[in-house]
């Protein structure tokens, strides 16, 4: 619908209503009049209005599915996210989940496994038991790294989105499309932050939060749960030692093979008694020292949502949908599509 992708395409260019307005010389209050639904501009008035948001009049004219119900997560109250960003990111979702729907509904909606029961498992004060308990339910094994998190995840039924909002101090966010839960990921953060971040979303939907639960509390069972589902207490002990004196290169290669930062992977091995509370205080102040905290090396490979890509190309191939099509649905060159969907003999 027309006021709908009017508000996210204004959020995505980062503009106000009072500039909007002011580029497409009309007033503040007719920009809000459309993006509420209670008036529609003529042709002239949407012409002007791509042309400042720099797209095209049939993107304001794309059809929205009006059956589509979604469900927000709240964002943290201590947020850095501006109301603009977090009213972004719940257009973003929506925006991109009505055209990931829409090939899923022209394939057929089975094509997306039946999701876990979200808030059914029960909450322990012990991160240890959580993270098994999380493991068990998504059908993991009990320890061991995890490969490919966000495709096996994709493959449970839960979506995945990326949203760029503009704040790199935004992390994620979870919520429901239709019941069926989804997870968004800043795509700024690098692949270990994002996997963390993904199992601490997956801890918010999961399990079973108490009514009145202290916000702060929340977010450090969660994040403790993420860090013991990652990296569980056996692999620490079993991959670094029962008992160590410092902290080591060698390490290093553990952190990458679990998918987790040595700063994660130095917390767990705190928790579990591998290294002395000293030992790991002193890692964390060279960490920090060499900006760590915000911005440690990456170690591992990108990992990505590519569901709704697939589903486009199937149904493409299988000719349920055109090519020109396959390229609106994921907003890339139709050459693109088109050379997706071309076998080529190596």
């Amino acid at each position: 619908m027309f006021s709908k992708n009017l508000k996210y395409y204004r959020l995505r260019k980062r503009m106000s209503k009072k500039e909007l307005a002011a580029k497409a010389n009309v007033t503040a209050m007719a920009i809000t009049n459309y993006e509420k639904g209670e008036r529609r501009p003529n042709m002239e008035i949407l012409k002007a209005l791509a042309a400042a948001l720099e797209v095209r009049v049939a993107d304001f004219l794309a059809v929205r599915n009006d059956n589509i119900v979604f469900t927000h997560g709240e964002f943290r109250k201590n947020s850095s996210l501006s109301s603009s960003q977090q009213d972004y990111i719940c257009e973003s979702v929506e925006e991109y989940f009505n055209r990931f729907m829409s090939v899923v509904e022209i394939l057929g909606g089975d094509v997306l496994p039946n999701a876990p029961a979200c808030h059914s498992l029960s909450l322990s004060q012990d991160p240890e038991e959580n993270a098994a308990a999380l493991r068990a339910h998504l059908g993991f094994a009990k320890d061991g790294p995890i490969e490919d998190l966000i495709g096996k995840l994709e493959n449970k039924g839960i979506l995945i989105y990326e949203c760029d909002c503009g704040n790199n101090n935004f992390s994620g966010m979870n919520g429901f499309v239709n019941d069926r839960p989804y997870i968004v990921l800043n795509p700024k953060m690098n692949p270990e932050r994002n996997r963390s971040t993904t199992i601490h979303e997956l801890a918010h939907l999961m399990f079973s939060w108490p009514d009145g639960i202290d916000e702060k509390e929340a977010e450090q069972m969660a994040t403790a749960a993420s860090g013991a589902f990652l990296f569980p207490q056996p692999d620490v002990l079993r991959e670094l030692g029962v008992r160590r004196s410092a902290v080591a290169n060698d390490m290093i290669p553990v952190a990458k093979e679990y998918g987790i930062s040595m700063m994660l992977l130095v917390k767990r091995a705190e928790l579990c008694g591998v290294i002395s509370q000293t030992v790991a205080k002193n890692f964390f102040i060279k960490a920090s020292q060499a900006g760590w905290r915000t911005a440690e090396p990456s170690r591992i490979g990108i990992e990505r949502p590519m569901l709704f890509e697939q589903l486009v190309y199937r149904a493409v191939n299988e000719e349920d949908i055109s090519v020109q099509r396959g390229a609106e649905l994921l907003k890339v060159p139709y050459d693109k599509v088109l050379a997706m969907c071309h076998f080529t003999e190596v």
